[in-house]
């Protein structure tokens, strides 16, 4: 077992984990099939992935936990195992931490839960909180070291994943929003504004993943910095911008890119950085090598936001919402 703050305090800085999904279809995971059942199904494939990161360099695995909460689950009918999913989840990252010569704190993951919030959805804050208390309870009860709330995009639906996770869980808890709508969350929130909301709520890390290009996640996590106070920033963002190549989509953000943007965050007081949708554990790697001062870091020049989204992005967004890749 090894504690968020207390090994982030020890090192400074921490490397974050990359991609679950884009590793997921390496192993063979078909489009629209539930990653979350090859917890209890293919165990070994889950825990060959965290080993990846872990031996790339990461301190930190999210577990393959992303949309296991009812609501999500419920669209493959799976709702009613909703406690032993999340259960395997961290049984598959704890393997490959235990294992490790050093500490490596194991993260429950918790994405959104796909749905709409009141006024603007059926879904009410405290039915919210309920689906993230049983996701919450199967990730603290199978050893997860800190829940991870990550990809949000309404900050009703933050609270409530905070609220809902306190009432089943002790553990502290992490919370990261996406930002893909001109510098904002698909809701409309800022940067300034997840920073202020967020340290109010007492978690112990805030932060951007995922998100519509590295410019706008680096000036997210800057925002959120300079209104957080002391609470630790976390960045992870996607490997650069879908592009379709052929019929393959594949991200344009090469590890050199991305250890060049993980350069820009720690000097710009970043605390935890890793990777997202289209990273490998050889995107881990430099990061980790250039962080530690052990790789050059790449001359590549910091990326220019857009305010308009490619159409590559835009035709990839809708995915990358639903499952983290």
């Amino acid at each position: 077992m090894a504690d968020f703050s207390d090994l982030l305090a020890a090192n400074g800085y921490l490397v974050l984990d990359g991609a679950m999904g884009t590793q997921l279809f390496a192993a063979g995971l078909s489009a629209g099939d539930p990653p979350e059942k090859w917890n209890v199904d293919h165990p070994e494939r889950i825990q060959a992935i965290h080993r990846g990161y872990v031996v790339a360099g990461s301190d930190v695995v999210l577990t393959n936990s992303f949309g296991g909460n009812r609501h999500r689950l419920k669209l493959h009918s799976l709702e009613s195992e909703t406690y032993e999913l999340n259960v395997a989840a961290v049984a598959a990252a704890r393997s490959a931490a235990d294992q490790a010569s050093r500490p490596i704190v194991v993260a429950g993951s918790m994405g959104p839960t796909g749905e709409l919030i009141e006024p603007l959805g059926e879904l009410t804050e405290e039915a919210a909180a309920e689906a993230f208390a049983e996701q919450a309870a199967g990730l603290t009860d199978g050893g997860a070291d800190v829940l991870w709330l990550e990809t949000m995009s309404a900050l009703p639906e933050v609270e409530a994943g905070v609220r809902g996770a306190r009432s089943a869980s002790d553990l502290p808890i992490v919370a990261t929003l996406s930002f893909d709508t001109a510098g904002r969350t698909m809701m409309g929130v800022t940067g300034e504004e997840a920073g202020s909301r967020l340290a109010e709520l007492g978690v112990v890390g805030i932060g951007a993943n995922c998100g519509n290009n590295l410019a706008d996640t680096e000036a997210a996590v800057a925002a959120i910095r300079s209104t957080c106070g002391n609470v630790p920033v976390i960045s992870k963002a996607n490997a650069g911008i879908p592009v379709w190549k052929g019929d393959k989509l594949e991200y344009d953000g090469t590890p050199e890119v991305l250890s060049a943007h993980a350069h820009r965050l720690r000097k710009a007081g970043i605390s935890a950085i890793g990777a997202c949708c289209g990273s490998t554990p050889d995107h881990i790697a430099h990061i980790r090598g250039v962080l530690d001062g052990d790789l050059p870091v790449p001359n590549i020049a910091p990326p220019i936001s857009a305010a308009t989204v490619s159409p590559d992005a835009r035709k990839s967004r809708e995915g990358r919402r639903r499952r983290r890749t």
